[in-house]
């Protein structure tokens, strides 16, 4: 009887980080926690790995959102798009160095669009996977939904191994603009029930690659009629399946077993953290008698912070990643005064009123309704020095790739969805003075939109020492209250305006503005038109936090 055990290991969620660098701050990267990040990390994570167990007895996969969130993703799918030339993603370039066998197709892959995603298909030197991206015309994947994978054994019989890729039905909605007519997303359970026993039938260990968190939870309320985060159930529901690779929630699961209701075996769930900060590794203890049958797992997390960056990815990709700091760090104009988005979660500041002015100002071409803006604290270090003012100081403050969208909202619907937005707090008895983690919940900071009103004022109050559903108080336009059926258009991103959230109201108002902008380029253009950014121009008090009607004390670090 022979044994066998094989290492699988996996990444997610890299959202385009390469190098261990911070485009805005044009340093290496660093966070509170000291992780490091990208691509070059993880490459030598995988070679200390390999050089343990031996190549041949490893796989390496990919849970998705590869192409985008960093100024080099953006750069070559926006600036010099690899749709335009020969020219390799370097993300593409990287893995395929790196030699990864397969990866799941992420929601972030579809953000700028099917030619830029199919591009970057191609270049990959190993499959990308989604069983559950239908094309509407035929009603089949139009991407591999899985491949098998044979390990050659010296002196034994070659272990067949399948893996299955799942993305996120939540694509049909937020990037509905790319997708809409062309690709269906159904549910990763429903799909999954579909392929794994012929996966299984051809396989010897099956591994589902999910571009969907562990834990049961969607921002899409009734959008779509799929979880978003579904791993743990896919793994309970879904006979046949031995492991899940974890991606999307952005956290990080070592290990965690499930068992399967239909069979009562374990099923290995793993989650890395996300940006190449960790990679997980999975040990599959195999046992042959006439058949290959698995008899242990385990999974582990490595960090990316304890080695060095592979010097043969830094020099594959050197002059990539030179050409982004080159374009981040060009000049656009300057700004009179240092201006910081640090206490933009606690007070109104000019760094928040310059996003949703800009926002505004593009809407208001399309309406004579009088206009609103929505904008979040996407990026607390965001700062733009006093003197000259880069690319990347502005891109800083709008770290999303997101585009603008303008819609029909009323009084009593913009409201709603302001106390939606004031769930960012907890509850207080009183006005403080209070450290910022004790008045935050447990919500993610572009979760919490803050109003504007272009044409006058927009002020309200966040009553915190009231219960959620009843902190909005004293909600004026131009000095008069709001009216439950006055009429406004309201600037959003196309992430909120697409559901993302699950704010109340937003998805279904009507459109009115929808040019497919992107908010960072507006921000941009208009520090480079008007030459000199001021923040005396944005100062001003229009929303505050309080408690009982006394303003609430904040003392914050950041």
């Amino acid at each position: 009887m022979r044994t066998f055990t094989l290492t699988v290991m996996g990444s997610t969620d890299l959202h385009g980080n390469l190098f261990n660098w911070d485009y805005y701050l044009n340093r290496e990267f660093d966070d509170f926690a000291h992780n490091d990040v990208g691509l070059a990390k993880i490459s030598t994570l995988v070679n200390d790995v390999r050089a343990a167990v031996g190549r041949q007895r490893t796989l390496l996969l990919d849970a998705g959102d590869t192409i985008q969130g960093t100024p080099l993703a953006y750069y070559y799918a926006k600036v010099e798009p690899i749709t335009r030339g020969a020219h390799v993603h370097p993300m593409a370039a990287a893995m395929n160095a790196i030699g990864y066998t397969a990866a799941a197709l992420g929601n972030h892959e579809f953000n700028y669009g099917l030619p830029v995603l199919r591009t970057f298909e191609r270049q990959l030197e190993f499959p990308l996977l989604a069983a559950n991206a239908l094309d509407v015309a035929t009603g089949l994947p139009a991407f591999q939904p899985y491949v098998v994978k044979t390990v050659w054994l010296t002196g034994g019989a070659p272990l067949r191994v399948g893996i299955l890729g799942l993305t996120n039905p939540g694509i049909a909605v937020w990037d509905r603009v790319h997708v809409d007519g062309v690709l269906t997303f159904p549910g990763l359970v429903e799909q999954a029930l579909h392929w794994v026993p012929e996966v299984r039938h051809k396989s010897d260990l099956v591994i589902v690659v999910a571009h969907s968190g562990a834990d049961l939870s969607s921002s899409l309320g009734d959008q779509v009629p799929f979880p978003e985060n579904c791993s743990e159930l896919l793994a309970e529901t879904v006979p046949g399946i031995d492991a899940v690779l974890v991606g999307h929630a952005h956290v990080e699961i070592p290990s965690r077993f499930v068992t399967n209701k239909v069979t009562g075996r374990p099923v290995l769930l793993t989650e890395p953290l996300y940006s190449g900060k960790r990679l997980s590794v999975m040990e599959f203890d195999l046992r042959y008698d006439g058949r290959w049958e698995l008899v242990a797992s385990r999974s582990s997390v490595l960090s990316s912070a304890t080695v060095a960056e592979d010097p043969r990815i830094l020099r594959l990709l050197r002059h990539d990643h030179e050409r982004v700091v080159s374009y981040v760090n060009g000049r656009v104009g300057t700004c009179a005064s240092a201006m910081s988005a640090a206490r933009s979660r606690f007070e109104d500041t000019p760094a928040l009123r310059f996003i949703n002015h800009v926002q505004a100002l593009e809407v208001a071409k399309s309406t004579s309704l009088p206009v609103l803006s929505l904008c979040a604290p996407f990026n607390r270090a965001a700062a733009i020095p006093a003197g000259e003012v880069s690319l990347r100081d502005v891109a800083g403050l709008y770290i999303f790739d997101n585009t603008l969208v303008g819609v029909r909202m009323t009084g009593a619907q913009l409201r709603d969805f302001l106390e939606e937005s004031a769930r960012y707090f907890l509850q207080v008895s009183g006005p403080g003075p209070f450290s910022a983690a004790e008045l935050s919940a447990d919500v993610p900071d572009y979760n919490f939109d803050i109003a504007y009103g272009l044409t006058a004022p927009l002020t309200y109050d966040v009553d915190i020492a009231q219960p959620v559903g009843s902190r909005i108080v004293r909600l004026s336009f131009d000095g008069q209250p709001v009216s439950d059926s006055f009429e406004f258009a309201v600037a959003v991103n196309n992430y909120r305006q697409a559901g993302g959230g699950d704010f109340p109201h937003i998805a279904s108002a009507p459109v009115l503005h929808n040019q497919q902008q992107e908010i960072r380029q507006l921000l941009i253009d208009w520090v480079k038109a008007a030459g000199v950014l001021d923040p005396a121009g944005f100062a001003g008090t229009d929303w505050r936090l309080v408690a009982s009607g006394e303003p609430v004390v904040v003392s914050t670090n950041e």
